[in-house]
């Protein structure tokens, strides 16, 4: 290796050293009733007037209760929204190494796939989209 950490070709007898990619962390996954998580989605989507999305990819579980936003790893040490519920993946349960490829947990799938949204949702903006649904859904509900 060379001064600036490039790769030389080896001189006779050197020991050529291998570079291994730093581990990919999986993300934290935020979950919530399929109702207030799909008035987030659109909340979201409604606020970002920018060119990345805002919204990373999103599960729905088999039975169509609720829904799952990928969000940063670490979210999970600080995540107290009432109504959801905010668990590391790493190591448990799905498992995210090829975030294209179908979720491994049974009857779970993608709302909002991958490779069509941002690679995670911010957990700021998805707390203050959650807030907003569930002063939306509690109007409406009071309106009946």
């Amino acid at each position: 290796m060379d001064s600036i950490g490039t790769n030389t070709a080896p001189e006779a007898g050197a020991i050529a050293l291998t570079v291994q990619a730093p581990e990919v962390l999986a993300p934290d996954l935020v979950t919530v009733s399929v109702r207030q998580g799909l008035e987030a989605v659109d909340i979201i989507r409604r606020g970002a007037g920018r060119a990345v999305s805002a919204v990373g990819p999103v599960l729905h579980d088999g039975s169509g209760d609720t829904l799952g936003f990928l969000v940063p790893p670490g979210t999970a040490d600080a995540w107290d929204l009432p109504g959801s519920a905010c668990t590391q993946t790493d190591g448990r349960g799905m498992r995210f190494d090829d975030l294209a490829g179908a979720p491994t947990a049974g009857g779970t799938g993608w709302l909002l796939p991958p490779e069509a949204v941002g690679p995670v949702t911010d957990p700021e903006v998805l707390r203050a989209a959650l807030g907003e649904a569930a002063r939306l859904i509690e109007a409406a509900d009071n309106c009946r």
